[in-house]
């Protein structure tokens, strides 16, 4: 029983070790000129977050991967009828550093929606007992890294807004989809894996802070 906890504990340990070594190796790299070089391999990086989510979190049940997908699928599709539109999140287009699209959406952001919501629901279920708090919670959380990425999503070539102005309704969108998706998350996903879910939620939020003051 003993090397079983250990086992869970150094799986955990060596996840979070990874994903601030990939997060400080670029931002090193980015401070010391090689942004052109780091910045079109955010897509690897967050395959490898992806990956080490899957090991650390419970997804062994139909419903829990059912959420993932309806996480992704949600993601993907208001993602595309947004950049189709531009009535959903306002005008905007995909840059060439998020790796492969579909319809002009790049398939990572529909995986970073899944991921994001998974990580801020075992996040904020930890803190709150209510589905309603917890979904505001979840929501807001992925606002606030929103509010951070858009800073510097023109700059990096993730997206692009028109003017370079990301209107109101950007935020508003986030937080309706994401607040969505945390009241299916609730009950679907079991609690597991939330020291993970924590430092990859701050390695992206570190990501764009960081970034920011190194390139602005």
């Amino acid at each position: 029983m003993l090397d079983k906890f250990k086992h869970k504990i150094n799986i955990s340990v060596a996840s979070i070790l990874v994903i601030w070594l990939f997060v400080i190796s670029a931002l090193i790299g980015i401070s010391l000129g090689f942004e052109d070089w780091f910045i079109p391999k955010t897509p690897l990086n967050l395959l490898i977050g992806f990956g080490l989510l899957i090991i650390n979190l419970d997804f062994s049940s139909s419903k829990a991967k059912f959420t993932f997908v309806i996480a992704f699928v949600l993601g993907m599709g208001v993602e595309i009828l947004g950049v189709a539109t531009g009535e959903i999140f306002g005008v905007y287009y995909y840059g060439d550093n998020m790796g492969l699209k579909l319809l002009g959406v790049p398939y990572m952001i529909g995986l970073y929606w899944a991921v994001l919501v998974s990580a801020t629901s075992m996040i904020v279920r930890n803190i709150f007992n209510s589905i309603f708090l917890t979904a505001v919670a979840g929501a807001m959380a992925m606002v606030i890294l929103d509010i951070f990425m858009e800073v510097m999503a023109g700059r990096l070539d993730f997206w692009h807004f028109e003017k370079n102005i990301v209107p109101m309704q950007n935020y508003i969108v986030w937080f309706i989809v994401a607040f969505i998706l945390h009241l299916i998350s609730y009950n679907w996903i079991p609690l597991k894996g939330v020291k993970y879910s924590l430092h990859l939620y701050f390695t992206q939020l570190t990501f764009f802070i960081v970034t920011y003051l190194i390139l602005s």
